[in-house]
């Protein structure tokens, strides 16, 4: 928690210094001059992303011997716990308790929830350390504009996380590996089903870093690996800090780590981003929790 209001204080200072002589009629051009083709790329990419995210639930689903349940209630637990946690913050506590309502129908338990929960967060953390360990041995120059360490630093800590990443998929390859106790009891996915796992989280980041760079300014050109270190670390930021979307903090890094842009058109970028990735995926989850909740009511 200290932690947490550490990072939001720190983002909300770069914020007001970044922002405070902003032309926002310049800021509000940009985002009227910004191309159709531009958008609706960008709204692609983030449906890909959400599509991914319900591989997510599935794979959890199958990973707890839960594979009772289909695809189609797997792909809408997945979809709007994402889309509320992901805006209301605490990712954690928020989801599951989206998930829990929805599949409780399918008489799952809170244990199980929590089970989904711990199944999916590895597969969000696992992909997240190997696109970074990458790109941050790729490009640690780009990693540097927001961690402010010098290249060679970034470049071993990449090393290191790849490093990690391989070693758990050593220690996984003699036996099944269990986590937990009881109930708790979680088998992990086997070394084959880690990679698949860590698939899901690299296409999930892929797709998210794309749809950011598709509404970046023509000029200056940056390459797309440069945006993806920038944009799964300031997610990551905004994660750990827990606030709302991340709002703040993965705006103040990513305005931070990309000065070669015109401070009003990123921002413009920022904006439209977060119409695609956040609100407009809210809208549509609440639409369809309050549908369903109202189809159930009156079927009961």
């Amino acid at each position: 928690m200290v932690a947490s209001l550490l990072i939001l204080a720190a983002a909300m200072a770069v914020l007001f210094h970044v922002l405070r002589d902003i032309d926002f009629a310049r800021t509000l051009d940009a985002i009227a001059s910004t191309a159709a083709v531009a958008i609706v790329g960008s709204a692609a990419f983030v449906a890909l992303g959400y599509v991914t995210l319900t591989f997510y639930d599935y794979f959890s689903l199958q990973t707890i011997g839960r594979r009772d349940v289909p695809y189609r209630v797997a792909a809408m637990a997945s979809f709007v716990s994402y889309s509320i946690g992901h805006n209301l913050g605490a990712t954690v506590f928020t989801a599951g308790a989206v998930r829990w309502r929805i599949y409780s129908r399918w008489n799952l338990t809170v244990v199980d929830i929590a089970k989904i929960a711990f199944v999916t967060g590895l597969t969000f953390w696992l992909g997240n350390v190997v696109v970074l360990g990458t790109a941050m041995i790729v490009e640690p120059e780009a990693a540097s504009a927001v961690d402010q360490l010098p290249p060679i630093v970034n470049q071993c800590l990449g090393v290191v996380a790849l490093a990690v990443v391989g070693c758990y998929l050593l220690w996984l390859l003699p036996r099944p590996r269990v986590i937990g106790r009881g109930s708790w009891k979680v088998i992990l996915p086997n070394a084959r089903l880690t990679l698949v796992q860590i698939g899901i989280g690299v296409l999930d980041l892929t797709a998210g870093s794309l749809a950011f760079f598709m509404l970046l300014p023509s000029e200056p050109s940056v390459d797309f690996i440069t945006v993806m270190v920038v944009f799964v670390t300031a997610m990551l930021l905004g994660f750990v800090s827990h606030t709302p979307g991340g709002l703040g903090v993965f705006d103040a890094a990513i305005l931070v780590a990309l000065p070669q842009f015109p401070k009003e058109e990123l921002l413009a970028s920022l904006l439209i981003f977060r119409l695609l990735y956040f609100v407009l995926p809210l809208l549509m989850a609440v639409s369809i929790l309050a549908l369903r909740e109202a189809w159930h009511a009156r079927s009961s």
